[in-house]
């Protein structure tokens, strides 16, 4: 994230930062790009601009594109990012940042380069101090609640202070406002206001009220 040097670089220039543009934001798995606009739209108006949209089926690039072209007011993403050409795809398809379920030397490397924020998945001590190393202080932590949940953020508070999360990964309504608690969580990834039922009947108008209650969450 901002500031990051390597060894083997030149300085990158700071970008803004990705926990602060939402306290929630949605992780988003589209089967069908024409469905990405009126979703992103709904989303945007229950007030969550930050949208994940994962790359894990066929759609997704034409979906992050859709949306970075038709929705102005969202702040598109692409998420499970495995691979420098994912996110050589994913800066060209319009995606404002970009996350990873983990990291390499080689996709940690394409995501420095791409200019956008990132957030590099990490779900151990020794990862998040290895990306410290670089100079990188914002992650995902995931699988969240598989992972040790908030118990394990809060234990990595004391000794790692300089490290913030967005941890993704089993939260819920219920579960997320214990972890946007925490000092070192800066926002969460779900997926709960996108239930499978409502997306299969385009209920866009359930979407945006599911969006609005994980919105009021940063009250």
């Amino acid at each position: 994230m901002g500031g990051v040097t390597s060894a083997a670089s030149s300085p990158v220039p700071p970008s803004p930062s990705v926990l602060g543009l939402a306290p929630v934001i949605p992780v988003v798995v589209l089967e069908d790009a024409a469905d990405a606009v009126p979703l992103a739209r709904a989303l945007v108006a229950g007030g969550l601009p930050a949208i994940e949209v994962t790359l894990r089926t066929p759609a997704a690039l034409d979906a992050i594109r859709a949306i970075a072209d038709e929705v102005p007011d969202a702040v598109v993403g692409a998420g499970t990012l495995l691979t420098p050409g994912h996110v050589e795809a994913a800066r060209a398809a319009g995606s404002r940042f970009l996350v990873s379920p983990g990291w390499s030397p080689r996709l940690l490397g394409a995501m420095k380069d791409s200019g956008v924020p990132f957030l590099p998945g990490v779900s151990t001590a020794s990862e998040v101090v290895a990306l410290l190393d670089e100079g990188i202080t914002e992650l995902k932590f995931f699988p969240a609640e598989a992972a040790g949940g908030t118990a394990y953020l809060r234990s990595l508070a004391s000794p790692l202070p300089q490290a913030r999360f967005c941890p993704t990964g089993g939260i819920g309504l219920a579960s997320a406002p214990s972890y946007l608690a925490l000092p070192n969580v800066g926002c969460v990834g779900g997926t709960w206001m996108l239930p499978a039922d409502a997306l299969a009947a385009k209920d866009w108008g359930r979407v945006r009220q599911l969006a609005e209650e994980a919105a009021q969450l940063a009250a």
